[in-house]
């Protein structure tokens, strides 16, 4: 038998076949993770394309990317709150066959405002928030961040696998024939999800009238989202999430105008610098993070990974060339990984396991507002300032919140006594 936590205090014993069971699970969960990524940068090789085909200018493009940030924004929390109350298996399938007919309308979109019309299901389209949900049932609380990073990994892999084989695709048979092509890609992980996720992910146990799950079943009552920022250290956690992520956020927002305007990269440069990138995140996702969670603390590592990210924004700001900027990559790969992982995991664990797929919902929320606030912030920075100041200010704001987190005072935990 195996004790594992079951995010209420308590411990839970898992039977050997139990355990194999849920190995089998998360594996399933990777593999689908690591589809979904492909098929979303598929996309990416399709809608730039199509959009200068049907007429649209810089402009009409941000506006149709800002779009996805509003819809993701106002979707996290509700489809996490939806997975909390109607199961692993119907979040996924919901997100999944939302992937589909995303795919379906940008196949068929012959006018501009059939491109604005193709985004409306990223509203739903959550397969690796939903991903996370299921990973974070199935693991031990102490072994979460470790387990959460390997969906980092498929990140990697998606990135590398998608980009190379949209751009063929897209060379060789079209816009059209390419997103017919992540349609199918779609449905495949969707019936992946209807043949191996279980109903429901949640560890049962006895439940009190107290549980917030029994007296609301609404996955549209805001209450029941923004009363998880109440339990202890949500909220500083949250507040840090946001503003640490903020400067870094804009960077990735604005990195394709840099490499193009800044850095004068043509689109095959582009592809080789956009592969290393991943190369980078899947070697720091597979094999750093676990080994460094099993040695230090998560607030070590959370102070760790904000202090990199500051030093890293100087360093942006003496980059002059390519070469210079790679060498930046690496670092700033492992704060962002190092960051994203730890406060997930931490978020998670400060709630009940009941409601960890409405906290990971609102943390998906989080990166579709630095989306949503990206490109305005950031390109008002860019032409005004150049290209330095974001880096100045992402040194600013992150020295700033790692002087107050060491300075806060902090209660050690239970897991960090031992």
């Amino acid at each position: 038998f195996l004790r594992v936590g079951n995010g209420s205090g308590s411990k839970v014993r898992i039977r050997p076949g139990e355990l194999w069971q849920r190995t089998t699970v998360i594996r399933i969960i990777y593999l689908i993770a690591a589809l979904d990524i492909t098929w979303m940068f598929v996309q990416f090789s399709v809608t730039p394309y199509l959009a200068k085909k049907l007429g649209f200018d810089t402009l009409w493009f941000g506006y149709l990317q800002t779009m996805v940030g509003v819809a993701q924004l106002i979707g996290g929390p509700m489809f996490g709150r939806f997975a909390d109350v109607f199961g692993a298996r119907a979040a996924l399938s919901l997100a999944c066959a939302a992937t589909v007919v995303f795919f379906v309308l940008l196949a068929i979109a012959e006018y501009p405002i059939m491109l604005f019309i193709h985004k409306l299901p990223t509203v739903f389209m959550h397969v690796l928030p939903a991903s996370q949900m299921v990973v974070t049932d199935l693991t031990e609380p102490e072994k979460r961040a470790d387990a959460l990073s390997k969906l980092g990994l498929c990140f990697g892999v998606g990135m590398i696998a998608g980009s190379t084989l949209g751009g063929h695709l897209n060379t060789r048979y079209g816009e059209r024939f390419t997103a017919c092509f992540g349609a199918v890609g779609s449905a495949v992980s969707l019936m992946l999800v209807l043949r191996f996720i279980p109903k429901t992910t949640k560890v049962q146990h006895p439940r009190t009238s107290t549980d917030g799950e029994n007296k609301n079943k609404s996955i549209f009552n805001m209450g029941e989202i923004t009363r998880l920022l109440k339990f202890p250290g949500v909220a500083p956690t949250f507040t840090v999430k946001i503003i640490a992520g903020l400067p870094s956020g804009i960077f990735q927002v604005m990195f394709s105008i840099i490499a193009l305007e800044f850095f004068k990269l043509q689109p095959e440069q582009n592809g080789y610098l956009m592969a290393y990138f991943g190369i980078v995140q899947m070697v720091i996702q597979g094999g750093v993070i676990g080994r460094l969670t099993a040695r230090f603390s998560e607030n070590s590592l959370l102070n760790l990974s904000i202090a990199v990210a500051a030093l890293v924004g100087l360093a942006q700001v003496c980059a002059d060339n390519v070469f210079q900027f790679c060498v930046t990559v690496v670092p700033m790969m492992f704060s962002l990984s190092v960051f994203n992982v730890i406060t997930d995991s931490i978020l998670t664990k400060s709630v009940p396991s009941s409601d960890t797929g409405t906290m990971l919902g609102l943390c998906a929320s989080v990166q579709s507002l630095l989306r949503t606030v990206g490109p305005t912030v950031g390109g008002f920075l860019y032409v005004n300032f150049g290209v330095s100041s974001i880096g100045f200010i992402q040194f600013v704001v992150n020295a700033a919140v790692f002087m107050f987190l060491l300075l806060r005072p902090h209660k050690k935990t239970s897991e960090e006594k031992k």
